[in-house]
């Protein structure tokens, strides 16, 4: 799925102006989405980062909900939300940049070498334990298909080697990603 310029420019514009009325503390802005594909139930993950640094980023895996309200939901979510940060502070906003990924639907894998470091996302689960990673981190650290593994593993809390136990499912995604600093 490639989204086009004007539905990438929306959904980055429904993510700020989000972050903005919820750090001045007024409602979100309702929206009225005439691009069919933001309608759609799509799965997808906010992204900020300050001056280059992570800051944030939350998202639903699975399609729940129409992609606009996605966004704006995660948008919130990630400024206020993520567990690792604090809130967001109005006069931050300005430093932030925005990352948006649109999943694709999880597909489960048997073999590790369906892999392709750099194209797919990886989600980890065995037992009650699971994490995700986005296919642009594993870019990002210049990781290997193993130490994408690991990594992942790392995130669900699990032991890095725990992607070769029989238990563990090992899923993979593709991420249609842009940011306002495309």
């Amino acid at each position: 799925m490639e989204l086009t310029d004007q539905e990438k420019k929306t959904l980055l514009d429904i993510a700020k102006r989000a972050i903005i009325a919820k750090a001045g503390n007024r409602e979100l802005p309702k929206l009225t989405i005439d691009l069919p594909i933001l309608k759609e139930k799509r799965g997808a993950f906010v992204t900020l980062k300050k001056r280059g640094h992570l800051r944030g980023c939350i998202g639903y895996i699975k399609a729940v909900k129409p992609l606009g309200d996605t966004v704006q939901e995660m948008a919130v979510a990630a400024a206020f939300h993520d567990p690792r940060f604090p809130s967001v502070k109005g006069e931050e906003i300005r430093d932030l940049s925005f990352e948006i990924s649109v999943l694709s639907p999880l597909q489960k894998i048997k073999n590790i070498d369906e892999i392709e470091v750099g194209k797919h996302g990886l989600y980890i689960v065995r037992g009650y334990n699971s994490g995700l990673l986005l296919p642009q981190v594993a870019t990002e650290y210049d990781w290997d298909r193993e130490s994408f593994l690991k990594e992942t593993c790392y995130k669900a809390g699990l032991p890095p080697k725990a992607w070769k136990d029989k238990e563990t499912e090992i899923y993979i995604f593709s991420a249609d990603y842009f940011s306002d600093k495309d």
